[in-house]
This record gives structure tokens, sequence and C-alpha cells, in this order.
């Protein structure tokens, strides 16, 4: 391929489709979708890595415009949604939606031009192709770190796409997602690399470890691992509110409400699935006539992150919660929203939060979320985007919280983080760090509507049960609430869209994994080796045909 033809950009594109397919679409991924992950590199890494001679400046620019569109691509196939959300509750018109989804991408996509550039300095500093690929998936990790450290913003880290590989996700509780990346991106290279030599030799060990890791690996995808029995037993609500404002609380209704998702909260007798909600599985329907059954002892009830006006300080609020906790003799775990005077300020400051409410009904605890959504509860650089306000106008600009708790109750220790935090893995490990024998993710994600984000969200929050070997309980508003065992399975889940209690069995962890208790030591390992590539390619070019 000549460096100045047009195959490059066309192979760019091709990587940028490829790696989408590997993460939800719209509802679970199927298992040969998942596998696309392994090939989905391999077209970009062509563009990057040939032609093999002339790899002045100009082709280092050219290379990094490969990698950005690319990363363009990627980001506006998998986060398509941003433009339905802002559209739809940000009330944006189209194009306004599409010019906010479209600058999203053109910022987010820099970090596939930042890979871009790294193996090429990488090249330009070994000299070699084959080192070249040797070190390309260090420099995949660095890049996700970034992502996860710069803005913010780790969805849909590679690893991610094989939650479901139940082999390739034992990396998780050493190096946290960053190791399954890792594996991923070195299978791309080795099976690159068939393309790359034209020598058998060259080709032989390639060859053997490509085969090596599709054997293996891809018979995870099958591989069958029993539950383990379970002992505790936990009352999921989605209420499924309406995030669009229909939801009328003033005066009295307030009161109507809040005896209705009580006495929901008391009687789970909707049907559920036995794993994922996919379609067309048959429901489990259970027995609810109380005269032929006992109620169960509820160790925990948990409310989500909703659009309910349920405030702490409410006397109200407060009131229906306690007398919900004593009647059930069951701690309680609550999303709701809290205001306190703010430090220094004449206003007052909203977080979004999870109380804590113990089985005598006394409120003992509150977290509040400490990373906020951007554009959701909080608009960034606010003068220069301000147009983005009617979408954050409807949930208040909030305020982050300072500190991470765990609930404790009945000698047991519970996790709780709240929506958008579950993509970030460094973080919620410290919820188990702090003694979390169960981790609890209550979220909102009626916003996302009927996209490929609710589906994403669960994979992510199951890749965190797997890094710290917990069971993970997921309430949300509006669906996918769910029970995740250690190993990221899905044990139950509700429908989506539907009213429902979810009788939730689950057990207590206490092993602390590797990466609970060192995190992204792997990912940094890697960054560190990145920078020193980049700096030794940035000030030579001693490229030798290998």
């Amino acid at each position: 391929m000549r460096a100045g033809s047009k195959l490059g950009w066309v192979l760019a594109a091709e990587s940028g489709v490829l790696l989408v397919l590997p993460f939800p679409v719209a509802g679970p991924l199927p298992h040969w979708r998942a596998a696309l992950a392994w090939i989905a590199f391999i077209p970009l890494l062509i563009a990057l890595l040939v032609p093999r001679d002339g790899f002045g400046w100009p082709r280092v620019a050219r290379n990094t415009l490969l990698g950005y569109f690319c990363g363009i691509l990627w980001y506006g196939g998998t986060c398509y949604w941003i433009e339905s959300t802002m559209r739809l509750y940000g009330n944006l018109s189209p194009f306004m939606a599409s010019i906010v989804l479209l600058l999203f991408c053109l910022y987010l996509g820099l970090y596939f031009a930042l890979f871009a550039l790294l193996v090429t300095l990488a090249q330009r500093a070994t000299g070699s192709t084959i080192w070249t690929l040797v070190l390309t998936p260090l420099l995949w990790i660095a890049v996700e770190l970034a992502r996860a450290r710069i803005t913010s913003f780790p969805w849909n880290q590679l690893g991610d796409s094989q939650v479901d590989n139940l082999l390739l996700t034992r990396l998780a509780p050493w190096a946290g997602t960053y190791g399954i990346s890792f594996v991923l991106v070195a299978g791309n290279c080795a099976m690159a690399s068939l393309l790359l030599f034209r020598g058998w030799r060259a080709r032989l060990i390639p060859l053997i470890l490509a085969i090596g890791l599709a054997a293996g690996l891809s018979k995870g995808y099958n591989l069958q691992v029993a539950h383990e029995s379970t002992h505790a037993t936990a009352m999921l609500l989605q209420p499924n509110l309406s995030v669009s404002g229909g939801n009328n609380w003033m005066g009295d209704v307030f009161d109507l409400h809040m005896q209705h998702l009580t006495t929901l909260s008391e009687n789970a007798c909707g049907a559920y699935f036995q794993g994922l909600p996919i379609r067309g599985d048959a429901r489990i329907q259970p027995t609810c006539n109380p005269r032929y059954i006992e109620k169960p002892e509820i160790n925990v009830i948990v409310w989500p992150e909703s659009p309910a006006p349920l405030e702490d300080s409410d006397p109200r609020f407060r009131h229906w919660v306690s007398a919900l906790a004593e009647d059930a003799h069951a701690p309680m775990i609550v999303g709701d929203i809290a205001v306190e005077p703010e430090p220094g300020q004449t206003g007052a400051a909203l977080y979004n939060s999870a109380a804590f409410v113990a089985s005598d009904g006394t409120f003992a605890g509150r977290y509040d979320k400490m990373h906020l959504v951007p554009f959701g509860e909080y608009t960034p650089f606010p003068e220069l985007l301000s147009f983005a306000g009617s979408l954050t106008d409807q949930v208040g600009h909030m305020t982050p919280g300072r500190r991470r708790v765990v609930f404790a109750a009945d000698g047991h220790r519970y996790g709780v983080f709240i929506c958008y935090e579950s993509i970030f893995g460094d973080e919620v490990r410290q919820f188990v760090k702090l003694g979390a024998d169960v981790l609890v993710n209550i979220s909102d994600d009626g916003w996302y509507g009927d996209t490929s984000a609710p589906w994403q969200h669960l994979n992510m929050t199951r890749m965190r049960a797997i890094e710290n070997d917990r069971w993970v309980l997921i309430d949300t508003n509006s669906g996918v609430t769910s029970v995740i065992d250690p190993r990221g399975r899905v044990a139950q889940s509700a429908p989506r869209h539907a009213e429902i209690s979810l009788l939730a069995r689950f057990n207590y962890g206490s092993r602390q994994t590797f990466y609970t208790r060192h995190g992204d030591l792997f990912a940094w390992l890697c960054a560190i080796i990145a920078i020193v590539l980049a700096v030794d390619g940035a000030v030579q070019n001693n490229y030798r045909q290998a």
C-alpha cells in the first residue's frame, strides 16, 4: 500500500465499524458478535504499519488522522444514544442534538488518534514492526487508562465486550478489565502479523498463537459453571416511573404514590427471568397467594435512583420509608436527593444520594454520588456549552460527594454506587476495600430509552462483580434490574419497562482480589512503558525493515 493511497482510510473505517459490533446495540450481546473483538483492530493495524519505510513526521501525522477517523466512527456507533437522549429529554432540536453527538465523537475520538500516534512512535523507537506489534497491547491499555483518568469516560472498554467469556474474564480479578483488553489486542496483533510478514518463519509463531487463542478462548463463551447456592434475599423495586416529567407528586398524591411503592416493595409477585431478560424467553411467575406461601425473610430492600421527588429531609418521605423498614424488619437503601447549605456560599448544594435506613426505621447514613454525569447532572464548561442547559435544568446542578461510605446492618456491609459510577472499576473496588461484602448499584437508565446504553451499562456493571469477586444487586427505575453473581453472570432479572419488585437471591462475600487491593497497577505499568516509547520515538527515526 502506498503512503498516499486511499486504502488506509478504508481500513480505518473497517476497524471503526468492526469495533462497534462486539458491544450491545439494542439488546443482549450475541456471542458471535463478541468474538469479533479478536479481529476488529486488524485493518487499522495494517493501515498504521504499512508501508514500513518513510516514517517521517508526515507519516506520523497521517497515521494519527487515520486513528482519529476510526475513533470518531466508533464513538458514533457505540454512543449514538446521546443524540436521542439530548433530543427527547434535553429539549434540543434534532439538528442541535446531532451537533452534540458530533462534538462528543470529535472530542473523545482523540483517544484513538493518541493510540495511532503511540503505535507510530513505537515503530520509530524500536525500528521493528515485529516489536511494535508486541508492544501495541501495552499502548492500547495506556489509552484506556487515559480515557478513565483524564476525561472520566471509560465507557465500553474493549475488555467489557468479553463479559460472557467465563474463561477470559478470569483475568479481571488480577488486572481488571484492562487485562482482558490486553489479551484481545494481543490476539489482533498476532493475526495481523499473518498479513504483514511474508516468510513462513515469521508467520509460524503468530499463526500458532492465533490458533491457540481462537481455540482456547472461544470455549469460554460456552463454559458452563453452576451457580453457587444463595443464602440471602433482597427486594429490588423497579417502579418504572416516567423520566419525562409525567409523574404527579403534588399534595396528597405524594402519599398515594408512597403507599403504592411501599405495597409493591412488600409483595414480589411480578414475573421475572432466570438470567438475562431476552425477548421470547419464558418468565418465571412466583406464587403470590398469601394463603399458601410464607412471607420471605428479607435482608435488604432497595429503591433505585429515579425521577421521583424524594428528598432526604422531607418528613413525609422519611415517614413512609421508616415505616416500611420497620414493618419488613429489614434495612433499606433508597435513592433520593439531599439538599444542604453549601459551605461558604449563600445557596444550597444538591446531591444525588443513597440513603440507608436501619431496620428500626432510623436514617443511619447517606452516600452522595461522587462521579456525576456530564450534561445530565452538571454542565462542563457552562459558558461555552450553555445550549445544553435545558437537559441539566431537569435534574438540577448537582454537587459531587466527598467520600465513599459503606452501610452496615446485621453483620453485613453494603457498598452502594450510583448509576454512571459503575463504569469506573478503580472506584467501585474502593467500596470492597472498605469492607463491603455485597455491592449495590442503583440507577435510572430510563433516560436512554430502547437504545444500546442500558445493555452496555449492564455489562460494565457485571465486570465490577468479576473484578471484586462480589455479588452485585442492580436496581433500576425501568430496567435492567438484575442480580449478578461473582462470575459476572445474570442470575435473575426483571423485564424492562415493567413495574415490579424482584425477590433477588444472593450471597455475601469476604475475599479481596488482587485487583481490589491494588487497582489499576497493571494499567499504570503499561502507561509508563507507553510514555517511554513515545518520548524515544519522538526524538529519533531509526526504522528498519523487520
